[in-house]
């Protein structure tokens, strides 16, 4: 792929996320209410995407809750501000093993479900995006697998077409997009795809420029990419994104800080990303261009 800049440029606000930021920082939201007020605020400074996790009101910790996505899904689809709904459906993947010598029985906290559990709030919502984590990845706890076997991803990729909601695929390295070329190629994803190509994550791709730009250079040229780094890279991955053709992401799911010593809330991290993409000369375009560019059709939630 050509480095060529990106001039039309949309902003994916990433809310909440589902790791452990929910005492780190009083601006990581964890009710629906919370989260759709941040996701509204967001929406307004202007992301054109909201991406969004729920959490357990009460601990802050992730959840799968079907009620939740719902409530979440309802409020921001009432608010007077329209924006692009994203929901995860990265939850029930999640292997802790018992340790290096007793790997067996699994720890508390794994969390593995069938496909169908796996989208079920995405068929129950019926949000214009969602994600498909496209591969199976250590993370940085010692003994935490985030897994994602060819067959899981299959058939939660022909589920989610099959609803008409559009897969962003979460490529943490570069074999995750070969095998999302694979899905493509399978007819399992519509072409052309979109992706997200996530920076920095460990012990994925890190988020130095030569493995960025391999990343970009596997993207196919009639797909749309964002990208996002984590932590205090985030804002020069605004630019980087820009400058390689891309869109970009940024929130508290991957960053929680303005600047030094100042945390941030969501609208404050869109606000910046929204002024390093006009000085670099291009144009955050709206939710509905967005849609346009993408091929989605906005659509109410499933009635109760």
């Amino acid at each position: 792929m050509p480095l060529t800049m990106n001039r039309e440029v949309f902003i994916t606000c990433a809310v909440t996320g589902s790791g452990g930021t929910q005492d780190r920082s009083p601006h990581v939201p964890r009710s629906p209410a919370q989260i759709a007020e941040s996701a509204i605020a967001a929406a307004k400074a202007g992301a054109a995407v909201v991406h969004c996790h729920v959490r357990d009101p009460d601990t802050g910790t992730p959840s799968r809750d079907l009620a939740l996505y719902r409530e979440v899904t309802d409020r921001i689809r009432d608010a007077e501000v329209d924006v692009v709904l994203n929901l995860t459906a990265g939850m029930g993947g999640d292997i802790i093993f018992g340790g290096v010598e007793a790997p067996f029985p699994v720890a508390e906290g794994t969390d593995m479900i069938g496909a169908s559990e796996r989208v079920a709030h995405v068929a129950e919502c019926l949000p214009e995006i969602c994600t498909l984590d496209c591969g199976t990845m250590n993370f940085a706890e010692a003994d935490y697998v985030m897994t994602n076997t060819p067959g899981m991803l299959s058939a939660m990729g022909r589920m989610m077409t099959d609803l008409g909601v559009k897969p962003e695929i979460e490529a943490f390295d570069t074999g995750h997009l070969w095998y999302a070329k694979q899905l493509v190629a399978d007819g399992v994803l519509e072409a052309p795809a979109l992706v997200q190509l996530c920076m920095g994550v460990p012990w994925g791709a890190p988020d130095d420029l030569n493995t960025f730009m391999a990343m970009v250079n596997n993207v196919p040229d009639d797909w749309t990419f964002s990208a996002f780094a984590l932590g205090r890279n985030q804002m020069a991955y605004v630019a980087a994104a820009v400058l390689a053709g891309g869109n970009v992401r940024v929130g508290l799911e991957d960053n929680l800080w303005l600047d030094k010593g100042v945390l941030a809330e969501n609208w404050q991290l869109v606000e910046r990303a929204g002024s390093i993409i006009e000085n670099m000369g291009a144009r955050v375009i709206g939710p509905s261009e967005v849609r346009e560019k993408l091929g989605l059709v906005k659509r109410a939630p499933v009635a109760a």
